[in-house]
């Protein structure tokens, strides 16, 4: 099977399972992000300790946990954000533990730890409060959460994934001139502006559908998401280049590990919340 075959059909498989799971239901929402927040840190974690860096795997992934769970509960309504003051028990037992490890590069270990929960864990936090902070797209199933649409979600995950899908036909068969060729050798400009113009027609085309925001909103969530995902991607690619590894993963093949197809999230995603938060 080609590599092009491959990544379609695994293509259709992360919109079956990720973006439904996002559109389903509420819980369907909210297991679905742990799912990704678990499986990116894990193979942030196993990516460092290959290069002799030993990470607190278990605690940094049930605060990332934590965190997610919390900022659900807060955006729903179901407690208030004194709740995030749990998450200092977790942070001060991390560095406790750390103590009685006898690692050789205990901050390492640690900087490591914490670094995997800011860089996935907190920008995939924001994604409950998208969901219950605007009225829009329904649920594919009914249900009786007030003020739950994830309109936001779906058409954030559609443009991106359009966004990719452009980049890559584009850079395979134009692309001539490198973007950052010390980080990432395959990516190009014409890669860029393809992914570019594919994102923005597909939020042109699905406004109307997704609502949430205006037609204008979603034609700039595009653009932003263009210009901050391709650094989320550049961001990982640099991550992976220093660790020495092709793929932080082989779940998804084709596309590689959780890290892989999320990493153009992790950045762009709060910055398209911002956006939303003050202008949509």
């Amino acid at each position: 099977m080609s590599n092009f075959a491959r990544r379609t059909l695994t293509a259709v498989w992360i919109v079956i399972f990720i973006l439904g799971g996002f559109w389903l239901h509420p819980i369907s929402f909210f297991f679905t992000g742990l799912l990704i927040i678990a499986g990116a840190q894990y193979e942030y974690y196993q990516v460092v300790r290959d290069s002799e860096v030993h990470p607190q795997i278990a605690g940094g992934i049930i605060t990332g946990i934590a965190l997610y769970s919390v900022s659900t509960l807060v955006a729903a309504g179901f407690t208030g954000q004194r709740s995030y003051l749990f998450l200092l028990p977790l942070i001060a037992i991390i560095m406790v533990i750390e103590l009685y490890r006898k690692q050789d590069k205990p901050f390492d270990s640690l900087a490591h730890t914490f670094f995997a929960v800011i860089y996935i864990a907190i920008p995939l936090s924001f994604f409950p409060y998208a969901a219950f902070s605007k009225t829009g797209l329904d649920s594919l199933l009914p249900n009786e959460t007030a003020g739950f649409s994830p309109g936001i979600i779906v058409g954030f995950l559609l443009i991106l994934w359009a966004n990719d899908t452009g980049a890559y036909i584009t850079g395979v068969s134009l692309g001539r001139h490198r973007l950052m060729e010390r980080i990432s050798p395959k990516k190009s400009w014409e890669g860029f502006f393809g992914g570019g113009l594919v994102a923005i027609l597909v939020a042109w085309l699905l406004s109307g559908w997704l609502g949430v925001v205006g037609k204008t909103d979603w034609i700039i969530i595009a653009i932003l998401i263009t210009v901050a995902g391709t650094f989320g991607d550049l961001v990982e690619s640099m991550f992976k280049r220093s660790a020495g590894v092709k793929d932080t993963g082989s779940i998804m093949p084709g596309h590689g590990g959780f890290l892989d197809r999320f990493d153009s999230a992790f950045l762009s995603f709060p910055i398209v919340y911002l956006f939303i938060s003050l202008f949509g």
